[in-house]
């Protein structure tokens, strides 16, 4: 088994308005001041647990999640009578309506910038940090400006020194770049190698490697200029790096991967539950021994996405020639009756008897929504990978995982990196051992949809949509071609009290 063991939270999160002016309260990190107020440092050891902590937002539904799945083709939250209305937040989410007053984007923002905050705490040298914990929140300081660079393009910086009524100063792209390159930097000369043999709670090389591998990918898009060929090769030179730790393809079960075992793919996760990936699409009506009120009945996905997948269109029961990743719907009563990947059609319980709807009629899951509101409880396919079969509320949510940064590879050579490995080569490789038919050339197109079907649900489709310039092109109930929207507004109160916060373009 891994390692599950729990941090202890030191402080908790306030998600509104209170990181607009980038303060942290002193629970956050236990803020050590002279009697005069300044600065002086925060316990290391203590702050570095909270901000492992903060890992655990990645496991929400909402905020950061949404805006980087509700808001794709993979996800939408459609309205079934007055359930998951919620004032049009996720309806908002998905037409890419939003604006700079959206909850979700405040929430988002808020909780990013005073993650960031707490690691500058953190790497202070007053904070006395040793080097294993300052490498960790180097780590942990790029991930989050990854985040902030990916979704906002601004970073507000306070001096850990200044008063309240100065306003941050904004980092601009190329310096939040060239933070990043330096923070993981020395987070890779300074994070232990963790194999997936080991593989416990905590930042590691491989971790380092996959989140620079990520950044470099993406680099180009933050700066506007064509991919550069030695960011490329240096993202197959990271993704090799990884494989040298040990980590690899699994075979066997892709589903197998979502348990919380030991597996060859599992580069980072957190300790937060993985009850939101479960129970907010599964039907009130699909129950499990830790969950008997069942399925919160809301996220679903579209035909169209599930059509990606190999295997018969008219069912997906067991047998019918899909690939491994599209899942099954069980009839036998195995598995709780809850099937894995996609769930279309006819669902059955634990004994398998057809499931009905709470007016009784039979549960058939149907491809087809009538629009985003007037919904029944059956419209709209559902997606599922972790499972209640092997823990309801298990908390163990995967943030990097091997597959991801193996086709990052792919689709850097594509993109004109260097590696003694051909794109295709590597392409089939991973289409084979996911039981999907090898293909006899690959293009960036055929990356894109592939990244789709290996990492559905797991968080990463808007930024794959806005790297492959797909994520203003009109599908479903998206029907919005402003291209501004591949970039978030910065939050309203934020502009109002940052005078150096300007406006994104379009908002």
């Amino acid at each position: 088994m891994k390692n599950l063991k729990t941090f202890v939270i030191v402080g908790s999160l306030t998600l509104l308005g209170a990181c607009t002016d980038l303060n942290v309260e002193e629970t956050d990190s236990r803020v050590v001041t002279t009697t005069a107020g300044a600065f002086t440092g925060v316990d290391p050891a203590a702050t570095l647990t909270s901000a492992y902590n903060d890992l655990r937002q990645m496991g929400d539904q909402g905020n950061i999640y949404a805006l980087n799945e509700v808001a794709s083709d993979e996800l939408l939250v459609p309205t079934r009578g007055t359930d998951w209305g919620d004032n049009g937040v996720w309806r908002t989410i998905h037409q890419h309506t939003w604006d700079a007053t959206h909850p979700q984007v405040l929430n988002t923002w808020n909780n990013v910038h005073r993650n960031l905050f707490k690691l500058s705490q953190l790497i202070d040298s007053r904070s006395k940090a040793t080097p294993t914990q300052l490498a960790a929140a180097k780590f942990l300081r790029a991930y989050w400006l990854f985040w902030a660079l990916d979704m906002y393009r601004q970073v507000p910086q306070r001096g850990l020194d200044d008063a309240r009524d100065v306003a941050p100063t904004v980092l601009t792209v190329q310096q939040t770049v060239d933070q990043i390159t330096q923070d993981l930097t020395d987070a890779i000369a300074g994070l232990p190698t963790v194999g997936p043999t080991g593989n416990t709670l905590g930042a590691s090389k491989a971790a380092a490697n996959y989140l620079r591998a990520k950044f470099l990918l993406n680099k180009h898009i933050y700066l506007g200029v064509a991919p550069v060929a030695a960011d490329m090769t240096a993202v197959a030179s990271a993704v090799d790096a990884i494989a040298a730790d040990g980590f690899a393809l699994q075979a066997g079960n892709y589903f197998d991967i979502f348990k919380a075992d030991t597996d060859s793919e599992t580069v980072l996760w957190t300790d937060a539950g993985v009850g939101n990936r479960i129970w907010n699409g599964l039907h009130y009506n699909q129950t499990a021994p830790d969950n008997t009120g069942g399925g919160w009945n809301g996220f679903s996905t579209y035909a169209d996405f599930y059509a990606k997948f190999e295997g018969s269109a008219a069912s997906n029961e067991v047998g019918n020639g899909q690939e491994q990743r599209r899942g099954f719907v069980p009839k036998d009563g195995s598995t709780l009756g809850i099937g894995f990947g996609f769930l279309v059609g006819q669902q059955y319980n634990a004994t398998g008897v057809k499931l009905k709807d709470r007016a009784g009629n039979d549960l058939i899951f149907s491809k087809d929504f009538p629009g985003l509101a007037g919904n029944t409880e059956r419209t709209g396919i559902r997606v599922i990978k972790y499972h209640p079969v092997n823990g309801g509320f298990t908390n163990h949510n995967i943030l990097m995982r091997y597959a991801d940064a193996h086709l990052m590879k792919v689709e850097a050579i594509l993109r004109g990196g260097t590696s003694s490995t051909t794109a295709l080569t590597l392409y089939n490789q991973l289409r084979t051992i996911r039981g999907a038919s090898a293909a006899g050339a690959v293009t960036l197109d055929n990356v894109f949809d592939e990244r789709g079907r290996e990492l559905y649900i797991e968080g990463w489709r808007r930024n794959d949509q806005v790297r492959f310039g797909k994520f203003n092109v009109p599908y479903g109930f998206m029907q919005n071609t402003q291209g501004f929207r591949s970039v978030y507004p910065i939050p309203a109160i934020a502009t109002s009290t940052n005078p150096n916060l300007k406006q994104n373009e379009g908002y």
